[in-house]
């Protein structure tokens, strides 16, 4: 079940994140660290009611931000639409123990079904530049590569920016 994230959600989601962290980590892909994604993040993603939790069986084993916010980074890419309507995907992640069920599948059609029926233009997101899995799990749902960005606090490597048009 996919349902809005609560406070009382952010004990779960921050051993989420950091069983995701440490995986990716063991994996050499420093793409969260200590520093992010954090509690406050959440928080904030939880007051803008943007953050989506799934869980199963009463377990919170994966999270989406799904926000209409865009981050002062992205407004160097020159975007496929106008920045008018569109939403932004953050922190989309799932328990290791839970990866390859389809799970982060099931977790972006939600979003993308939520963009549709609210007649958004587009998604936008971005992803880390070592992480190939992740570019490859975008670019076969049809998101477009437009652009590189940094977060020096996460890594001295770029993110890649996408976009989905609806």
């Amino acid at each position: 079940m996919i349902r809005k994230g609560k406070l009382e959600d952010l004990t779960s989601i921050l051993e989420l994140v950091r069983a995701c962290t440490t995986h990716m980590t063991n994996n050499n892909i420093f793409q969260w660290n200590e520093q992010y994604p954090n509690a406050q993040a959440f928080e904030k993603d939880i007051k803008r009611n943007e953050l989506y939790v799934l869980e199963i069986d009463e377990k919170l084993i994966g999270c989406i931000v799904i926000s209409t916010m865009m981050d002062e980074e992205y407004k160097t890419i020159k975007w496929l639409t106008k920045n008018t309507h569109n939403i932004y995907i953050h922190r989309l992640a799932v328990h290791p123990k839970q990866q390859g069920k389809g799970l982060a599948q099931k977790l972006m059609c939600y979003a993308e079904n939520y963009a549709i029926e609210n007649n958004y233009s587009s998604i936008r997101l971005d992803t880390f530049s070592q992480n190939a899995r992740n570019q490859k799990f975008y670019e076969l749902r049809n998101y477009k590569k437009l652009g590189t960005i940094f977060f020096p606090k996460q890594s001295k490597y770029p993110f890649y920016c996408y976009e989905k048009v609806l």
